[in-house]
């Protein structure tokens, strides 16, 4: 198995463990969207948001994020930009 594939798969089982997380208790999903409303509303870099968006899902949900972004896996990184681009779809709804 090629680096490559290896990654990929490494991926793929982040992925199937997060979603396995998200079925078996559904209230993250709304309790993730509330704190991504909350902070892509503030002021700030938008590093430092996404940040502080990890951060209180962490400690609200049972969805751990590193606190440092430079340890966010690649699921992490995209939970956190699908939970941007589900905010900015809604806000452009209204």
């Amino acid at each position: 198995m090629s680096a490559s594939e290896i990654q990929k798969t490494r991926i793929i089982n982040e992925l199937r463990d997060f979603v396995r997380k998200l079925l078996q208790d559904p209230k993250i999903l709304d309790q993730s969207l509330d704190i991504a409303r909350k902070h892509l509303a503030e002021e700030g870099s938008s590093a430092d948001v996404m940040a502080r968006i990890a951060n209180d899902i962490s400690d609200t949900t049972s969805v751990h994020i590193p606190e440092d972004p430079a340890e966010h896996s690649e699921a992490d990184k995209l939970y956190l930009e699908l939970l941007k681009e589900v905010v900015q779809e809604e806000q452009g709804l209204y």
